[in-house]
């Protein structure tokens, strides 16, 4: 049997998932900035006739798109409802 939620114990888990949001938007933001200025040097040094910038531009983009799947739980096994059930689950067995 589940217990009823306390109002802080709601707020405390919200306030968290704003924080995980809000890490994964800067993440991007600062993805955004460093890989234009980067695409900005490869243009400046050889312009793109050797575009080496895609290198950083995807390697770190595999990151961000796991950290995405991670934050907006679209990854059956790190999403928010999978932690709650396997939490459940631990407990469920400790108390028998």
């Amino acid at each position: 049997m589940k217990k009823e939620e306390t109002y802080q114990e709601r707020y405390t888990r919200a306030k968290a998932r704003v924080e995980e949001i809000k890490a994964f938007y800067s993440h991007l933001t600062v993805y955004i900035i460093v890989n234009i200025g980067i695409a900005g040097l490869n243009y400046y040094q050889n312009g793109w006739e050797e575009p080496w910038f895609l290198f950083p531009l995807g390697g770190w983009g595999i990151g961000v798109v796991g950290h995405a799947i991670g934050t907006f739980g679209s990854n059956p096994f790190t999403s928010k409802n999978w932690e709650e059930r396997k939490i459940q689950e631990l407990m469920d067995k400790e108390g028998s």
